[in-house]
């Protein structure tokens, strides 16, 4: 398997719970997902395109850190929504930029934001 140069990991709180928030919001695949002997994730992959984001459950050791994550999807405003639909709360609903993006923001049930984007199509800079 091959990894991106730069990827994401993510420590949180019932790192099952976003694993399904991603793959039911964003259409992530569950790659190798590891357990410890009390059963919460010691290190999980997920995959999105060309891209991966690794999580694990927050520990004393490693605690919570909440993030901001950009996604650039093909349909910013059916993402967003779906978000919404399992259980993210919205920071901006989805608007077009000045740049030629129509983005949105969501924030999960521990704090990661998601940023979400796609191209405004036939949008030319002038």
């Amino acid at each position: 398997m091959s990894y991106p140069t730069i990827t994401p990991y993510l420590i949180v709180p019932e790192a099952e719970k976003l694993i399904d928030f991603l793959v039911k919001s964003f259409d992530f695949s569950q790659g190798v997902c590891h357990h410890g002997p009390d059963g919460k994730i010691m290190h999980a992959e997920l995959r999105l395109g060309d891209s991966m984001i690794m999580l694990g459950d927050a520990n004393d050791e490693y605690p919570a850190n909440p993030t901001m994550i950009h996604l650039f999807l093909p349909a910013c405003d059916s993402f967003y929504h779906r978000a919404l639909e399992a259980g993210a709360s919205s920071i901006r609903e989805p608007q077009d930029q000045e740049y030629g993006h129509r983005s949105a923001g969501v924030r999960d049930y521990a704090g990661n934001q998601w940023w979400i984007a796609c191209e405004i199509l036939g949008f030319t800079m002038g």
